[in-house]
C-alpha cells in the first residue's frame, strides 16, 4: 500500500480518528482496537497476511491525521456485519460508509460557499429529481423552476448528488439522505420536520396504504402541512399512485417535496399551496358520493388526511388561524368514513374556556360538539427535539362515528405509556387505540362529550381536555383495606407509646355499592367553596431572617426549615398583591408531583410556584359563625387528599411537569367523616412533629459529640456498669 508523504497529502483528504468513528458510523473504541489489533508491527510479528492499519501522514502524537483514502481501502476488506447483500449479491464494507460519510460531508463543507443551507438542499434535490424523471418525462413537460435550479445547481453539488446517486441506487434514496443533512447543515428545515416516532405512530395508525391510487372506487390521501414529506412518504411507497395531494403552504418546502416526489418517481401527487386549491383539483376523479350542494363541484374528500401543523412562536389563543384550525379544515376534508390524525399543541387542549371564550376555545368546542374526535393522544415529553418546551397532542378525527361510539371520546396518555413500556410505544398505543382500553386505567378511557347529569364529567364543560389532567383511578392491584391495616400494624411496633391509640383507629371496608363521588378543585372553587391563593415574585434582597415567614419551593422540598426565611413587613408593602395567609390555609407546590402543608399559625407569605387553598367555611367555623356540620372539609384532609396519587398522576409540561390545581379532584364525603379524618390526621401531624424533635435532639448530640471528640477536647469513657 502506498503512503503519501505529510507534505504531499491534501489537508482536505484527511481525517482524525474521530472523524474515522462518525464516517464509518462506529464507536470511538472500535477504531482504536482496529488500531492497535492491525498496528504494522502486530500484523508482521503475528504473521497475519491482512494489511496493516494506514499510518497517519499528519497531525501530532496527541491527533494523528490519515489519508482518508487509505483508510477507506482498508475499510474495503471488513463487511458490516449482519448486512443485507446488495442487488449484485456483494456484502457492504465499513469502507462504503465510509466513502458516503465523506461525500456527505463535502456537501456539508460547500454550505458556506453557496450562502444558505436552504440553497444546497435545494440544489442537490433537483438533481436527484432529474435522475427521477430521466427518460419519463421530456424536458417540456418538466416544471420550469425544476429545470433552472437543475441547470444552476452548483457543479461540486450535482457531481456528490450523482456519485450519492449510483452509489445508493436510486435518486429517492440519495434526496432522502440530502434532506438527513439538515440538522448538520444548520438549517431551518429541521424546526418543523415531524419527528420519528410521531412519524411512526401515524403511519401505524394508518395502516398500509399501499393500495392508494386514483380512480372512483380507491381510497385517497391528503396532507396538509406536508412539510417535506415526513409523513407522505411513512405511508408506503407513492409511485404511479394518483389518489394523494399535498398542501404546503411555503414556498420553499413545497419546491422540496416536488422535487423529493419526482426522485421517487412519482409525478403524479399534487402539490398546492393552499387548502381552498384543493376546490378546483381534478373534478373529473370526483366520486358521485362526494357531491354535496353546500360544497362547489371538485373538493376532494380523503379517506385518509393528515396534518403537522408548522410551529409558530408564541401561543395564538385568540388567533382564528391557530392549529385548531387545521384540525377543522382536516374534519371538512373527511369522506363519511375517513380518518384524520392532526398533531397540535398541548396548550390547545389544556387551557379553560373562561368567561370570554377565545378562537382557540371556540375551535375546541366545535370539534367536540360536531363528535368529530375519536380519540385525543397525549404524546411523550421532549417528543419533538428542537421544540424542547412545548407538549404536543395528537387528534385522531373521524368523518362519522360508530352508533357505540357516539358522543364520547377516547383519552389516551401516551407520554405515561411511554415511560412504561419504552420506545415500543407507538405499536402499543395502536393497540390501546385498537381496543379502545389500556390494562392501566390511567393510561386511557372514554369521556362523554355532553354531561348526562349535573355533577357527570363531560368534555364540554369548558376545562382542559388534555389526558394527563383527565384520567385518574384508583391505584392498580392494592386493597386499600389490607394496606392500611399492614400499615397501622407497622406503625405500632416502631412506636410502641403509640399502640393504644393506632389501635383504636375506626378502619372498614366501604361498602361495594357505597360509591364516592368526586368533583374538581375547579368546581369548589367556581362555587366559591375554595379559594386559591397565588405565590408571589419577591426579590431575593428583600428577604431576611424577620418578619413574616416566608414559604417557597425550597421549604416545601425540606431544603430549608420553615421560618429560616422571613420577609419584614415595610418590605412586604412594596408588594401590594401580595397577602398573608390564615390558620387552616394549606400549601401547594405541584412540580413534579404534589406536595401538601398546612398551616397551624397563618401569618406566612407564599413564593411562587407554591400556592394556596383557603375554605371559607372552615374560617367561619374558627370565627364561630359556622357549625361542625356546615363545614364541609377541613385543612389536613384537604392537604392529604390533594397529594394522593390520583391527583400525583396528572402532570404536564415538557420540561417542568405541573399539576393543575383545578383539575385535582376530591372526594365528596359527608362532613362527620371529614371531621373524623381531620381529628386523626392532626393528631398524626402532631406525633410526627415530636418525632422530628427527637431525632433533631439526636442530631444535634451526634453533632455535638463528634466536634468536641475532633478538636480533642472531648474524651470518651464507658461508664461504670456499661455493657
Amino acid at each position: 500500500m502506498t503512503t503519501r508523504m505529510p507534505q504531499e497529502a491534501d489537508a482536505a483528504s484527511l481525517v482524525s480518528l474521530g472523524e474515522i468513528k462518525e464516517l464509518a458510523e462506529v464507536g470511538r473504541p472500535t477504531v482504536s482496537n482496529w488500531r492497535r489489533r492491525f498496528a504494522k508491527d502486530v500484523v508482521q510479528t503475528g504473521g497475519d497476511r491482512r494489511p496493516p492499519f494506514p499510518d497517519p501522514v499528519g497531525g501530532s502524537d496527541s491527533r494523528p491525521l490519515f489519508d482518508a483514502e487509505e483508510v477507506a481501502s482498508w475499510l474495503d476488506l471488513r463487511p458490516i456485519p449482519d448486512a443485507e447483500p446488495g442487488e449484485d449479491g456483494t456484502l457492504p464494507t465499513y469502507g462504503d460508509r465510509f466513502r458516503r460519510g465523506l461525500r456527505l460531508r463535502g456537501l456539508v463543507a460547500l454550505r458556506h460557499e453557496l450562502g444558505s443551507a436552504e440553497r444546497l438542499i435545494t440544489d442537490a434535490l433537483a438533481v436527484c429529481a432529474m435522475a427521477g424523471v430521466e427518460g419519463d418525462r421530456s424536458p417540456e413537460a418538466l416544471p420550469a423552476d425544476l429545470l433552472r435550479d437543475a441547470e444552476t445547481a452548483d457543479p461540486r453539488v450535482a457531481r456528490a448528488v450523482r456519485e450519492l446517486v449510483e452509489e445508493l441506487g436510486s435518486p429517492g434514496a440519495a434526496a432522502d439522505m440530502v434532506l438527513s443533512l439538515a440538522e448538520r447543515l444548520e438549517s431551518e428545515l429541521v424546526v418543523d420536520t415531524t419527528p420519528p416516532a410521531v412519524v411512526e405512530l401515524i403511519s401505524t395508525l394508518v395502516g398500509p396504504v399501499d393500495v392508494v391510487s386514483s380512480g372512483s372506487n380507491l381510497p385517497t390521501v391528503i396532507n396538509l402541512c406536508a412539510g417535506t414529506g415526513e409523513l407522505l412518504f411513512a405511508l408506503g411507497d407513492v409511485r404511479g399512485r394518483g389518489g394523494i395531494v399535498a398542501v404546503e403552504p411555503d414556498p420553499l418546502r413545497r419546491t422540496i417535496i416536488r422535487y423529493r416526489l419526482f426522485a421517487h418517481h412519482c409525478t403524479t401527487v399534487d402539490v398546492c399551496a393552499r387548502p381552498e386549491e384543493l376546490d378546483t383539483l381534478r373534478p373529473w376523479e370526483q366520486r358521485e358520493s362526494d357531491l354535496d350542494p353546500e360544497r362547489p363541484w371538485g373538493i376532494p374528500s380523503g379517506d385518509v388526511v393528515l396534518a403537522d401543523p408548522p410551529y409558530a412562536a408564541g401561543e395564538r389563543e385568540a388567533d382564528e388561524g391557530g392549529p385548531l384550525g387545521w384540525a377543522l379544515e382536516a374534519v371538512h376534508r373527511l369522506s363519511p368514513e375517513g380518518q384524520g390524525l392532526v398533531v397540535v399543541p398541548s396548550w390547545t387542549l389544556s387551557r379553560p374556556r373562561g368567561t370570554t371564550p377565545t378562537a382557540n376555545a371556540l375551535m375546541r368546542e366545535e370539534l367536540l360538539g360536531g363528535d368529530a374526535v375519536a380519540a385525543i393522544i397525549q404524546l411523550p415529553r421532549r417528543i419533538h427535539p428542537f421544540r424542547t418546551g412545548a407538549e404536543h397532542a395528537l387528534l385522531v378525527l373521524r368523518g362519522e362515528a360508530e352508533a357505540e361510539n357516539r358522543g364520547r371520546v377516547l383519552l389516551v396518555d401516551a407520554d405515561r405509556i411511554a415511560r412504561r413500556v419504552g420506545g415500543t410505544w407507538p405499536a402499543y398505543v395502536a393497540e390501546v387505540l385498537e381496543a379502545g382500553r389500556s390494562p392501566v386505567d390511567e393510561e386511557a378511557g372514554f369521556f362523554p362529550v355532553s354531561a348526562a347529569g349535573p355533577r357527570t364529567e363531560a368534555l364540554l364543560d369548558g376545562r382542559s381536555i388534555l389526558p394527563a389532567h383527565r384520567l385518574a383511578s384508583k391505584e392498580q392491584g392494592l386493597d386499600h383495606f389490607a394496606a392500611t391495616l399492614d400499615a397501622r400494624r407497622e406503625a405500632a411496633v416502631v412506636l410502641p407509646r403509640l399502640k393504644e391509640w393506632i389501635g383504636d383507629l375506626g378502619i372498614a371496608r366501604r361498602p361495594p355499592d357505597a360509591e364516592v363521588p368526586h368533583r374538581k378543585v375547579g368546581g369548589y372553587l367556581k362555587a366559591g367553596q375554595l379559594r386559591l391563593l397565588a405565590g408571589h415574585r419577591i426579590r431575593e434582597s428583600d428577604i431576611g431572617d424577620a418578619g413574616l415567614l416566608v414559604v417557597g419551593r425550597e421549604e416545601m422540598l425540606g431544603a430549608l426549615p420553615l421560618g429560616r426565611r422571613r420577609i419584614a413587613l415595610e418590605d412586604l408593602a412594596q408588594y401590594p398583591q401580595a397577602q398573608a395567609t390564615e390558620r387552616g390555609d394549606v400549601f401547594l407546590l405541584t412540580e413534579h408531583g404534589v406536595r401538601t402543608r398546612v398551616d397551624d399559625a397563618g401569618g406566612c407569605v407564599l413564593l411562587a410556584p407554591v400556592q394556596g387553598l383557603r375554605i371559607p367555611a372552615y374560617r367561619k367555623f374558627l370565627a364561630g359563625e359556622a357549625r361542625p356540620g356546615e363545614v364541609w372539609m377541613r385543612p389536613h384532609p384537604l392537604a392529604q387528599l390533594l397529594a394522593a396519587p390520583r391527583n400525583q398522576q396528572r402532570g404536564s409540561g415538557s420540561l417542568v411537569r405541573r399539576v393543575s390545581v383545578r383539575d385535582m379532584d376530591l372526594p365528596e364525603l359527608p362532613p362527620e367523616e371529614i371531621a373524623e379524618l381531620e381529628t386523626i390526621l392532626a393528631e398524626m401531624e402532631r406525633q410526627r412533629a415530636d418525632v422530628r424533635r427527637q431525632l433533631e435532639a439526636l442530631d444535634t448530640l451526634a453533632g455535638r459529640l463528634a466536634a468536641g471528640v475532633a478538636d480533642g477536647d472531648l474524651a470518651l469513657r464507658r461508664r461504670p456498669g456499661g455493657g
